[in-house]
């Protein structure tokens, strides 16, 4: 493992630091607010350290007497000064290839950043590390990760001294002023005012319980929308507020408004209804619910004679004792118990209808029509005497030799 220097050296011989004042001609010094994106700042100081970690590995990748250790504080003297450089003349490059580094649309500061770092990891590789498939080994990655978690360790490059490079870099590079305040005041108490208050780029943190996340005043509310530890009404509308990083677990699990299968789904009932509203619905639709019931003990029966049934058993039986039974079994338990009582089931013999009727005779004039056919052909057999069947088993025994004969003639010519 390569051993870094204790002593914290300076950052650089350029000064990073914001100036607040700036003495003008006519009007006086101007106060000028320091503030940047919070998010973009925190995130390009993480990406300083891994950015600096590949440079001295691929600088020092094969060689004998050197460590990524031990060029470390040089090489990270020489990226402040390359990126800050850089940024400078950002503007100016971004107006002659028209449309930023290489050609390339970059406009988040992120990127573009990120873009001079890159360049300068490659600007420090040696010829060993060019040559070989050491950019693409896993090697490499691991003794990357290894020397960024060193450096942590020891504090090699402080966070806060990281973000106030990636804040004047920021400042550099963004022309819009899209990503940091550019606002300036003749006095401090202004300038504080705007601090404390006016600002979106003021840092803030997080006003839930147990989030400690930390971001420009201007994206308060795009965090709160989004942020897990809110607590919110349920989306389901039932009266409890939760976690919004709970609500998914609460809408399928406990909440009284989460939608079920009707307890008497089984036997038919489709309707799809609320945790808590489960009571009311027993109750309400006892008569459908019996009916159901009902069709599957009585197959045999009408809809006539079940709708009949119906009315007794609520006679028979209170609408509560009823509404109590949760499920199909208790249900069908309690009226098979009321139709003991109220005896075996009358099923009415329906009456026909016209239609029927008509098909009804015409199936009988139909069915009288065979019977009469039938009986004549029966007649017909009858009235042959004796004699005359004889005479037409004979005549068809004697065909049916001679077809015989026929036949073995046939077959023996085949076979001469």
């Amino acid at each position: 493992m390569s051993v870094l220097p204790s002593m914290e050296l300076p950052t650089t011989d350029v000064d990073l630091e914001p100036k607040k004042i700036e003495p003008e001609k006519n009007e006086g010094p101007l106060f000028h607010c320091d503030f940047c994106d919070t998010e973009v700042v925190h995130k390009l100081a993480q990406m300083f350290l891994p950015g600096l970690a590949c440079a001295c590995v691929d600088n020092t990748t094969g060689g004998p007497f050197k460590t990524p250790g031990s060029v470390a504080v040089d090489l990270r003297k020489e990226m402040i000064e390359f990126v800050t450089q850089k940024s400078e003349s950002f503007v100016a490059e971004s107006v002659i290839l028209e449309g930023g580094p290489d050609g390339g649309a970059l406009e988040h500061p992120f990127d573009i950043i990120c873009y001079f770092v890159d360049e300068f990891v490659s600007s420090k590789r040696n010829l060993l590390s060019q040559v070989s498939g050491w950019l693409l080994s896993d090697k490499r990655e691991d003794k990357i990760d290894d020397f960024v978690q060193e450096m942590e360790m020891n504090g090699f490059w402080p966070l806060d001294r990281r973000e106030t490079l990636a804040k004047t870099l920021i400042k550099n590079v963004d022309v819009k002023s899209s990503f940091h305040c550019s606002m300036s005041f003749k006095s401090a108490r202004d300038l504080a005012n705007h601090a404390d208050d006016g600002c979106n780029f003021r840092p803030v943190i997080c006003r839930n319980e147990g989030c400690d996340a930390r971001f420009s005043a201007g994206h308060l509310k795009e965090h709160d929308s989004a942020c897990d530890f809110k607590i919110v009404p349920c989306e389901q509308k039932c009266t409890d507020s939760i976690l919004r990083r709970e609500m998914d677990r609460h809408c399928i699990t406990v909440c009284p408004m989460k939608l079920v299968n009707c307890p008497f789904y089984a036997v038919g009932c489709r309707s799809a209804i609320a945790q808590s509203m489960i009571r009311k619905h027993c109750s309400d639709d006892i008569e459908s619910h019996l009916l159901l019931m009902l069709k599957g003990i009585h197959q045999e029966a009408s809809g006539e004679d079940l709708k009949r049934r119906v009315e007794q058993i609520l006679q028979a039986s209170s609408r509560s004792k009823l509404a109590e039974a949760r499920d199909v079994r208790s249900y069908k338990n309690i009226v098979k118990d009321l139709e003991v009582k109220l005896g075996p089931l009358e099923v009415i013999a329906k009456e026909k209808t016209s239609a029927e009727t008509v098909a009804e005779n015409e199936d009988s004039e139909d069915n009288r029509t065979k019977t009469k056919d039938k009986e004549q052909h029966t007649q017909t057999l009858n009235s042959l005497d004796k004699a005359e069947v004889s005479a037409i088993l004979e005549k068809t025994c004697a065909g049916n030799a001679v077809n015989k004969v026929d036949s073995e003639h046939k077959e023996n010519g085949k076979q001469g």
